[in-house]
């Protein structure tokens, strides 16, 4: 039937298109609200991770029900860097001025147990981590913004962070470390782990001359990110002293039995199969002699 002799019902059709706006717009209404950090969460949890939704700056706050929270007591060999991450974390849930932090280094040097193991300390003050993946950054001005007017302190942790020459998601977290024109909240932090210093990569290419008319600008700018970091604190190569301290630290904690010369002489081997000394290494290997000693019966079961 031609389109011209059809009899369309003009009333009806717009009431049915009424209806789907208003459908359209409670449906709306309903996300925005769903959106909303509940307030009571804060109170049962101090660990979140930010939920991205298909719809840009839809996310949401998840609660993390079992946070895992190193004890910053087993941490060995990193005192200074403690220090100092204790200090700046103390002065920002007391709510005098802190900086935005940079954990950079070796894999497996204790930077992300560092930052999440503050929570058992200060979570009692008020202080709650907020996991936030690199491919969200573009919503930290959403986030932000659900905190802002929350009565906590809150620690944005940004792990294992860096960013190559084609990503601009690095151009959020720079705004909202220093330099956009909305201000930072006062009770928001960031906190950021990276095994580069600079966050981007370098190559020996950007010092040609005849790259670039002026090559210092394309260094500059992969340098203006890590320096609105107000602390940096560098994680370095485990010199072998430090490795068999924290075994013999750890072996203890988990009261296994068996000599100091076999342990270390054990702890090294493993070390050189797995190409590297760090903190994480050091407790792989004390995960892996607990089992085994365990099946042997010399230990009941590991202790955490």
């Amino acid at each position: 039937m031609p389109l011209s002799q059809l009899e369309i019902d003009w009333h009806d059709l717009l009431q049915r298109l009424g209806r789907l706006m208003d459908a359209g717009e409670q449906l709306l209404a309903r996300q925005l609200t769903d959106d909303r950090p509940d307030p009571d969460l804060f109170r049962t949890h101090a660990a979140f991770l930010w939920k991205r939704r298909p719809s840009p700056g839809h996310g949401y706050l998840a609660e993390v029900p079992f946070p895992d929270l190193p004890d910053l007591a087993s941490l060995v060999g990193i005192d200074e860097a403690l220090r100092r991450l204790r200090q700046n974390t103390l002065q920002f849930v007391r709510g005098f001025p802190a900086n935005n932090v940079l954990l950079w280094g070796e894999r497996g040097g204790g930077k992300s147990s560092s930052v999440k193991g503050l929570l058992p300390e200060f979570a009692p003050q008020g202080l709650r981590l907020v996991e936030v993946q690199k491919e969200d950054l573009f919503e930290l001005p959403v986030i932000t913004a659900r905190l802002r007017e929350l009565p906590y302190r809150f620690i944005l942790f940004c792990d294992d962070l860096s960013f190559d020459e084609t990503e601009v998601a690095y151009r959020e977290l720079k705004a909202l470390l220093e330099g956009g024109i909305q201000a930072r909240p006062e009770n928001v932090l960031v906190y950021a782990t990276s095994n580069r210093r600079h966050l981007m990569p370098e190559r020996f290419r950007e010092n040609v001359r005849d790259e670039e008319i002026h090559p210092e600008e394309t260094v500059s700018e992969k340098l203006s990110l890590s320096d609105r970091f107000g602390i940096t604190l560098g994680f370095y190569p485990m010199p072998q002293q430090t490795y068999l301290a924290i075994i013999r630290h750890l072996a203890e904690r988990r009261r296994l039995r068996i000599a100091g010369e076999e342990l270390e002489q054990e702890a090294l081997q493993w070390a050189l199969l797995r190409g590297a000394r760090s903190g994480r290494v050091a407790r792989q290997f004390i995960d892996d002699l607990s089992g085994r000693l365990s099946l042997e019966g010399t230990i009941d079961r590991p202790v955490d």
